[in-house]
């Protein structure tokens, strides 16, 4: 079974926004993934992270844990929060057809501090590209 970490950041609600996948199989480092997502909200930030790490792990393994220090995400997914925002119902609904490639699929929310890998490339995402667009103004 896999274990994957998953994060969004946003910088401003909404504001520039990154995303930080870390997947773990056997205790073992097997994947990690950061992308600058442009403008979004945290919220949009989690969800995207929850997507892409979906279409990652599923060349790796049926089974998955989603680890992820977002409550409002944890929840949704486990059926205990209804989605209200159009933009999130859009990427919902991809996400429910990314959890047909697994045989399971469970959520776990974690707190903030057991999440920091992912954290880490989500702002390192945004970093990055603010870097990037700093250089390119001067």
């Amino acid at each position: 079974m896999l274990i994957v970490n998953i994060d969004g950041a946003s910088r401003g609600n909404p504001g520039p926004a990154g995303i930080g996948v870390v997947i773990i199989k056997d205790d073992l480092r097997i994947a990690e993934y950061k992308e600058f997502i442009g403008k979004k909200t945290n919220n949009q930030a989690e969800s995207t992270a929850l997507k892409k790490a979906l279409q990652i792990a599923s060349a790796f393994d049926d089974e998955i844990t989603v680890l992820s220090d977002s409550q409002l995400v944890v929840n949704q997914r486990n059926n205990k929060y209804k989605v209200r925002s159009k933009q999130l119902k859009i990427i919902y609904r991809e996400i429910s057809n990314l959890e047909r490639h697994f045989k399971i699929v469970m959520y776990k929310h974690i707190p903030r501090e057991k999440n920091e890998d992912a954290d880490l490339l989500a702002n390192r995402a945004i970093d990055e590209h603010n870097n990037k667009y700093q250089n390119n103004q001067s």
